[in-house]
């Protein structure tokens, strides 16, 4: 039996009886979907777009969604913070909306809080998130089924899925979502490491560069005064000063002005 936070005073979804046929059925939806997570690469098309197909793939390995919607959280700070989300549905953006920045509540909220899996067969009676289940079940979304995503002990986010129907994720629904929960977190850590590096190589890149043309603005300062490094670049920080500009700026402006001047005289 899968462990999990149900609704209390809410008898649980009994465990449907399956065909073989359905559990086979199952069992394809569940494999599609890892295996879809594990080719996942985040490369040049971002952690958003990562989010986005897991939340697809999520929707198709656990029975019964309508809708689905994959988190991220930031740990560096005091307390964790939500930093993106991407969704299959607008309705489910609409309640992610409300959790995270209107209500403060919800689901996810408290499976992340909790680090498991957390169930609510009838939104608009759950007394968990009293503000949150009147506006949910208005739109007519009734359950909900939130898996924390884990590696090891670190939480970087979690797995919101919903559903229209009345108790439509009950113990099978949770052990095919778990399942699908730990290579999901995997493939999403995985892609925020990738991300994280490449914008350190650009930034990296960019010091490099910003770095190089000072620089050449000193070697060119130095050659028309005949005066040191350490003057020349002092030259340069109180250009920068007196125009207000960034000191890459000055010396970018500065070098190119170089470069204009000797290709005239080559011309000449």
């Amino acid at each position: 039996m899968p462990d999990y936070d149900a609704q209390p005073g809410r008898t649980s979804a009994p465990v449907p009886d399956l065909t073989a046929a359905q559990r086979e059925a199952d069992d394809v939806d569940l494999h599609a979907g890892l295996s879809g997570v594990a080719g996942l690469v985040a490369g040049a098309r971002g952690v958003i777009d990562l989010l986005a197909d897991v939340a697809q793939f999520a929707a198709r390995a656990i029975p019964g969604v309508d809708g689905a919607g994959v988190t991220v959280i930031d740990m560096s700070g005091d307390t964790p913070s939500v930093t993106t989300w991407s969704v299959t549905a607008q309705f489910v953006e609409d309640i992610d909306k409300l959790q995270y920045i209107d209500l403060k509540e919800g689901p996810c909220i408290t499976c992340m809080q909790t680090r498991r899996p957390t169930v609510s067969g009838s939104l608009g009676s759950d007394g968990r998130w009293p503000r949150l289940g009147g506006g949910v079940a208005r739109m007519g979304v009734h359950s909900a089924l939130a898996l924390p995503m884990l590696v090891g002990d670190q939480l970087i986010g979690a797995i919101n899925t919903y559903a229209r129907s009345r108790d439509a994720f009950g113990e099978h629904a949770v052990e095919l979502g778990s399942q699908f929960a730990g290579p999901a977190a995997v493939s999403v850590y995985n892609g925020q490491l990738l991300n994280h590096a490449q914008q350190r190589t650009k930034q990296l890149q960019s010091a490099l560069g910003t770095r190089a043309v000072i620089d050449q603005a000193i070697g060119i300062i130095r050659a028309r005064s005949g005066v040191g490094e350490q003057a020349a670049f002092d030259r340069l920080v109180r250009m920068s000063q007196a125009e207000n500009t960034k000191l890459h700026i000055v010396a970018e402006r500065l070098v190119d002005e170089a470069v204009r001047r000797a290709v005239a005289r080559h011309r000449d």
